[in-house]
């Protein structure tokens, strides 16, 4: 490793290094470094230190904007919108890769199978090599995708699961007539009187109770695909139509008849308001595909076998399944009397040729899998679909994809690849990432876990705070040197290997919280229980059981025993609608402890909200105070603004251009489109008038630009603001803007500004807090200020139970539960439990060698 540094120190000039000159990316001050080649370099810093701006803000944008520009010359005029990095000159800088931590858009057709490419590979198998009926002619490997017209399941359309909708969903009161809304499902207003007027023409009664009307008039008006264009006469009931239709008199207008199912169907899939999707969804059902057995593709394709099994049951297997399943396939010698799958023999006899496309696919998939099991991600099934992934296993997924790709000369910068990690997984990834600058690849990478610190050539230290008080190189060289860097907030995380600060004595169990029996994914009949009143970390390998066990079987089984539902957000799209669909029911339930608790607070990592119309004020509520400030005004009075007028979500007050959004989007032809700030109001959100009210010299738009830090400085006076602001920085995140958009928040930060809003409330003790990875993207000293927090809350007569694998956290609980030993099947069990310092001694556990006691 140090030797590709000293190479670095001999050949540092434009030709062998990558130079940064003036780069000012958001809080970048005017910034110059200079960065190895053909190294690991890790940018590190505080959360909001700017090494982000400098790593993919500034490093990546250039990169990509100069890889534009060179292929898409036709699109010149559009790119230029694409924002570029404000910075002087970089030098020596080749073609960028970008991992980063974002879902993306959820796609129920996108899979652990598509990301790594492996499904490319399974099809081009089952084409070429796999077993078919006698008499079936060959199909194409795209029949073999459920993203193809050819391989498609017509009933589902090749998701595997089908929406439908019920006479029960339907009609909730069967006593009804339709004229008293007996369809429920049916539109409201002149809409819904609309289609009980066309039935009237058709002859139906719509005054008679609905269980009163014949099946098959109900399964008509309810189910059928028809669509009769037909007179309608307002005013008339059923005789008074008859007559009308039979003397040919003129209507009052022409009206088309949709049936009920095709109406919520037709919303579902066409409507763009997310209101109408709640409404309809609450009449669809989801359930298995009858026709493929949710496989998602025709017959014809899983009739043909591979191994024994479909391509849809190997699609159901995990990645070291997988591996077990095709090792024989690619190992295999056909002439010898003990190949495990006669019937393939005799089949590969009569087409040897079969038998050598077998044998080279398997071997380039399973090379394929080996690459992600080593990044610990055996456990994971081939169907698993990208929006029930974690971010960080999304990240590792895509990480090996690449390693397999054998690209050299890029530079990979990727987005705190170990979030997520197990410590024992993270030695792994280390491997992984030295495999790619074997390859002749550079590493850049933004992270906060130290072990890839340690294990870096070169740090990029960013700082020395947060937002306005950051934003300049602290430090730039090996390892090593970072140790006498007195203002680094690295350093001293770095050059230590106990965890002497956050040392506390060690808090007793107030009581005990006893579960028995759970069943949740890989946990099957698990007893376990919880201390109350004291913090307690559950750790264990990545797919242990951990979230299964504490965010999902804990959470749902105290909600129930509160009398609480657990509130779900309603279905807009397909991707919701599969993924309740894919929470199954959980086993067990509580032996004792509920009389201890009275409240439950799940603060987990999903988004504060899934569009940029949501951010930080909305959510901690602090705008609405700010709203009303602004309407208080002399010039809001005078001329009639309420607070409604200072939302960018109601057209009173928001640019009509990009309808408070701040941004429109550009398509970018044959590229993904991309967002480009508002041409009318420069990314300000409001009109003209709106803007022309200022509070203590600030417009609304300048107010949300500003950071909580600065925010704490303008609104001194106003307790309201103050006590919000307060919390947010109390967790860390002085340096985010009030108007930062949810969808710019990483599942960090939005934990964190659940957990804030909470610390705004008072305590009352007998509170159960139970959150997911709260470190994620947080540096050392970060973690610190956020253990204050958790630990406050426990000091006043809270309980704090946390999944996670910051093994900093983990040694300064007072209790641990570890899970495993392994991941998936080989997990669900509980390894080890007690105060950190037993657990250190477990034989067993994973977790043990790595806790700081």
């Amino acid at each position: 490793m140090k030797n590709r540094i000293q190479n670095h120190a001999k050949n540092s000039n434009a030709q062998h290094g990558i130079q940064v000159r003036g780069a000012r990316v958001h809080n970048l001050k005017n910034i110059d470094v200079d960065l190895p080649r053909d190294a690991l370099v890790v940018f590190t810093g505080i959360s909001g230190s700017g090494k982000s701006s400098l790593a993919f803000g500034t490093l990546f944008a250039e990169s990509q904007r100069r890889y534009l520009d060179s292929v898409a010359p036709y699109a010149r005029r559009l790119i230029d919108q694409v924002e570029e990095p404000d910075v002087d000159v970089i030098e020596g800088l080749p073609p960028a890769v970008a991992l980063q931590q974002q879902r993306g858009t959820p796609s129920v057709r996108s899979s652990v199978a598509s990301v790594t490419t492996i499904s490319n590979a399974l099809r081009m198998l089952y084409s070429r090599a796999g077993e078919y009926p006698a008499g079936q002619e060959m199909l194409y490997a795209d029949a073999f995708s459920p993203n193809t017209p050819e391989g498609a399941c017509r009933a589902c359309s090749g998701i595997g699961r089908v929406f439908d909708v019920t006479e029960d969903l339907m009609v909730p009161d069967d006593t009804k007539s339709i004229r008293e809304r007996a369809i429920a499902s049916w539109p409201g207003a002149w809409q819904g009187q609309n289609l009980s007027r066309i039935l009237t023409t058709l002859g139906y009664d719509i005054d008679t109770p609905w269980h009163k009307l014949p099946k098959k008039s109900r399964d008509w008006i309810l189910f059928t695909d028809e669509t009769p264009t037909v007179p309608v006469y307002p005013e008339y009931n059923l005789e008074q139509t008859r007559q009308a239709l039979e003397q040919g008199e003129k209507p009052n207008y022409m009206g088309t008849y949709i049936s009920a199912r095709n109406f919520i169907l037709k919303s579902f899939t066409t409507t763009q308001s997310s209101r109408v999707k709640k409404r309809v969804s609450q009449f669809m059902q989801i359930s298995v595909c009858p026709e493929c057995h949710g496989k998602k593709l025709k017959k014809e394709s899983l009739a043909v076998k591979f191994a024994g099994l479909d391509i849809g049951e190997l699609s159901q297997l995990t990645l070291t399944e997988l591996a077990t399943k095709l090792q024989s396939a690619a190992h295999a010698h056909f002439n010898s009397p003990n190949y495990e799958h006669n019937n393939y023999e005799q089949n590969y006899e009569k087409t040897p040729e079969k038998a050598i496309v077998a044998q080279r696919i398997t071997s380039d998939i399973l090379a394929r899998v080996e690459a992600l099991t080593k990044l610990g991600l055996g456990y994971l099934s081939l169907e698993r679909t990208t929006p029930t992934l974690s971010p960080g296993e999304l990240q590792r997924l895509r990480l090996a994809t690449q390693i397999r790709s054998q690209l050299f000369g890029v530079v990979y910068v990727l987005d705190e690849p170990s979030a997520g990690l197990h410590p024992a997984d993270t030695q792994a990834l280390l491997g992984a990432l030295d495999e790619l600058i074997a390859a002749g690849n550079s590493v850049f990478v933004v992270e906060h876990d130290v072990s890839v610190i340690r294990h870096a050539d070169w740090v990029v230290d960013v700082g020395p705070k947060a937002g306005v008080h950051g934003g300049e190189i602290v430090y730039s060289g090996p390892v090593e040197g970072l140790q006498g860097i007195k203002e680094s907030s690295t350093a001293q995380y770095l050059f230590t290997d106990k965890n002497s600060e956050n040392k506390q004595a060690l808090r007793q169990p107030t009581a005990w919280l006893k579960l028995a029996e759970i069943e949740r994914n890989n946990i099957q009949g698990l007893d376990a229980e919880f201390p109350l009143g004291v913090l307690t970390s559950v750790t264990g390998v990545s797919g242990s059981g951990k979230s299964s066990l504490v965010s999902q079987a804990l959470v749902e089984l105290v909600n129930e025993a509160l009398g609480k539902d657990v509130v779900t957000q309603a279905p807009t799209d397909e991707a919701d609608l599969l993924e309740q669909e894919f929470e199954a029911p959980i086993g067990g339930y509580i032996v004792s402890g509920m009389d201890k608790v009275s409240r439950l607070v799940n603060i987990n990592q999903k988004a504060i909200g899934r569009t940029p119309r949501s951010n930080l004020a909305t959510y901690t509520g602090l705008f609405d105070y700010v709203r009303k400030l602004f309407a208080a005004t002399e010039t809001a009075k005078a001329r009639g603004y309420d607070a409604g007028r200072f939302s960018f979500n109601t057209p009173k007050g928001r640019c009509p251009n990009c309808e408070g959004l701040g941004f429109v989007s550009v398509e970018l032809l044959f590229l993904p489109s991309v967002y480009a700030p508002c041409q009318v109001c420069h990314g300000q959100r409001y009109n003209d008038e709106t803007l022309e009210v200022t509070y203590r010299d600030k417009n609304i738009a300048e107010v949300l630009s500003l950071t909580v830090e600065k925010a704490y400085e303008f609104f001194a006076n106003e307790a309201p603001i103050l006590r919000a602001l307060d919390a947010l920085l109390q967790v860390g995140l002085g340096y985010l803007r009030l108007g930062q958009p949810a969808t710019e928040l990483s599942g960090g930060e939005a934990q964190r500004i659940k957990l804030a809003t909470e610390l705004q409330r008072i305590q009352r003790g007998d509170t159960l807090y139970i959150l997911d990875e709260p470190t994620t993207g947080l540096h050392p000293a970060d973690v610190s200020m956020l253990m204050a927090q958790l630990n406050g809350l426990v000091d006043s007569g809270n309980t704090v139970i946390m999944v996670e694998h910051d093994m900093q956290v983990a040694s300064s609980s007072d209790w641990i539960i570890d899970m495993g030993p392994g991941a998936g099947d080989a997990g669900g069990q509980i390894v080890a439990q007690g105060t950190p310092v037993k657990v250190a001694q477990s034989k067993t556990s994973r977790t043990a060698p790595f806790l700081l006691v």
